[in-house]
């Protein structure tokens, strides 16, 4: 059985099709999950899909707070 790979934040961006930025205010915003490896972040790409699967990534979620999504 082969362990599912870390991955950074740059190739969940590439992953989405969205900006680094963008995986970072979901993170701390909207709850994507995320663990902490030093100083960086790193992901597993089926935690990811499972986040967006459950409406993690829905437009709209972060109006709350203000900011845009």
């Amino acid at each position: 059985m082969t362990a599912e790979p870390w991955v950074s934040v740059e190739q969940v961006a590439q992953h989405l099709g969205v900006a680094k930025d963008t995986v970072y205010r979901w993170r701390e915003h909207r709850g994507l999950t995320a663990h902490r490896v030093g100083r960086l972040w790193k992901f597993k790409l089926s935690e990811v899909d499972e986040w967006v699967r459950a409406g993690g990534a829905d437009e709209g979620k972060d109006q709350q707070s203000g900011g845009a999504a």
